[in-house]
């Protein structure tokens, strides 16, 4: 795999170099502001990027507002955003572009080397990685969604972890279920969201997005 990071404190920066070089993942770029990262892709497009939403010159949303310029640009582009604290609004805008190849993070994560590793690996394949304390706070509006209304505890607790870009077999251990009940209640979920199963749109996904945008 191949990555650029974008991180304007050198620490951190170098650090999370090193932590990517010991896992096999070569680093094609790492600097330190929003117009570097998006120079960088275009002059050597990487499998993903790691992108902190917060970067110079105000320290506001510069990373944010990047990561969509990347997301619109590169679709295929693996996108794992971070910040030092939960940003629901940027999570909806990184969410609401398109499904898939993108993952937000709390910085805390990082420190947890194998949720990060497993994180990018998972943006860069295609897939979703939220900070659960990130899906928590999504959550946390009550939704007026017939179809979301329908859904059980165990359904909306499957649904969580789906939102955690966790597999059935992951869902299964955490829950300490088997595989083909997990299987069962995500058929069911799909099934109560109307959700039927189709080439181009991804079913996970589409569930997820309808529980954060309630």
């Amino acid at each position: 795999m191949r990555v650029v990071i974008a991180e304007d404190n050198p620490l951190l920066r170098d650090g999370i170099a090193l932590l990517l070089a010991e896992h096999d993942i070569t680093v094609t770029a790492a600097v330190p502001d929003a117009a570097s990262l998006l120079a960088a892709v275009a002059a050597d497009p990487p499998d993903a990027a790691v992108v902190d939403v917060r970067m110079p010159p105000t320290h506001t949303d510069e990373g944010l507002r990047a990561a969509l310029t990347l997301r619109s640009a590169h679709p295929t582009l693996g996108v794992l955003v971070f910040s030092q604290w939960v940003e629901t609004s940027y999570a909806r805008r990184l969410l609401s572009e398109n499904a898939g190849h993108v993952g937000y993070l709390l910085k805390d994560r990082i420190v947890s080397t194998d949720e990060f590793i497993d994180a990018l690996h998972r943006v860069a394949a295609g897939g979703t990685a939220l900070d659960p304390e990130v899906v928590r706070q999504l959550l946390a509006t009550p939704t007026v969604d017939a179809g979301l209304a329908r859904l059980t505890d165990r359904e909306r607790e499957i649904l969580a972890l789906l939102a955690e870009g966790r597999s059935n077999v992951a869902i299964a251990e955490h829950l300490h279920l088997v595989e083909r009940s997990v299987e069962k209640h995500v058929t069911a979920i799909f099934t109560k969201l109307d959700l039927p199963q189709a080439r181009t749109d991804h079913r996970r996904v589409l569930a997820v997005l309808r529980h954060l945008r309630a």
